[in-house]
């Protein structure tokens, strides 16, 4: 039986909620036509959970991550961190895309140390901290290379590299793996956590896979077809390194399974409707 947060009791030495979400509510204007991409969302990430967000597309994981961003406001609620309503990007919020979105003109090393020049830091603070991302990244022997130089995996270990560097307490990651064949997305997933057992940060994760999920999260929260909101917060209470083959992780994914295939039945039956109606 999954075991979701509403079960479980906070222990008295629980970390404090750093991301504080109430009634959110998103809608777009398409033509005429008004869509509410998320509709009553509440949600609590306390500090230094790794939780995932987990869903067809079309359910707007990208938009709650967006609004959490302050890429996008939302249109009705509230996302605060730190007891602070956020209306616009800032430091304390990290983001990681699927894209890259690295300089084409810089080398590796001058893409990290990119954000830390914005930010008025001294040459040799650059330079220790550029160095030590680096390292802990495995990124050394392609400091001089540039993007179009760079396996995928690569180029997104230097763009998590960049994010780091500016040491934000929290980082937003919309499916960063999405795009890498699987051997490299496995080897990226474990550099992940052994970074965020290091540094401690809070990371809210946007994936499609369930596997995915289970492997990286401490909670997995499932989200409906549009409009979106939370069908299910899940625990996943597995101690780590995790075995995709172990009978409990096998059986979540059944569980999980089941509730995510339900959403996507709507998502083919909205498409379908859709082209009937063209």
């Amino acid at each position: 039986m999954l075991k979701t947060v509403a079960d479980a009791v906070p222990a008295a030495d629980a970390a404090p909620v750093q991301i504080r979400i109430r009634g959110v509510e998103k809608t777009f204007a398409v033509g005429t036509q008004k869509i509410v991409a998320l509709q009553d969302i509440d949600l609590d990430i306390r500090k230094g959970e790794f939780v995932c967000l987990l869903g067809p597309s079309g359910c707007g994981k990208s938009t709650l991550l967006n609004a959490v961003a302050g890429f996008q406001p939302p249109t009705k609620g509230t996302v605060a961190v730190d007891g602070r309503t956020i209306t616009e990007p800032g430091p304390d919020r990290g983001m990681v895309f699927q894209e890259y979105a690295l300089f084409p003109w810089m080398t590796v090393a001058q893409n990290v140390a990119f954000g830390l020049e914005i930010k008025g830091m001294s040459k040799p603070e650059i330079a220790g901290t550029v160095e030590r991302l680096l390292e802990k990244l495995h990124l050394q022997d392609f400091r001089n290379r540039f993007p179009k130089d760079l396996s995928g995996g690569m180029r997104q270990r230097v763009a998590i590299a960049r994010v780091l560097a500016l040491d934000s307490p929290i980082l937003l990651m919309d499916e960063p793996f999405g795009a890498l064949d699987a051997l490299t997305r496995r080897t990226l997933q474990d550099e992940l956590l052994r970074i965020w057992e290091e540094v401690g940060k809070t990371i809210l994760f946007v994936t499609h896979s369930i596997e995915e999920s289970i492997y990286l999260a401490d909670r997995i929260v499932v989200m409906t077809y549009r409009p979106g909101t939370v069908k299910r917060d899940v625990l996943v209470d597995m101690p780590r390194p995790r075995d995709g083959s172990a009978p409990e992780f096998n059986r979540l994914k059944r569980e999980l399974s089941q509730m995510v295939m339900e959403e996507q039945q709507r998502f083919s039956q909205d498409e379908i409707r859709s082209v009937t109606a063209d």
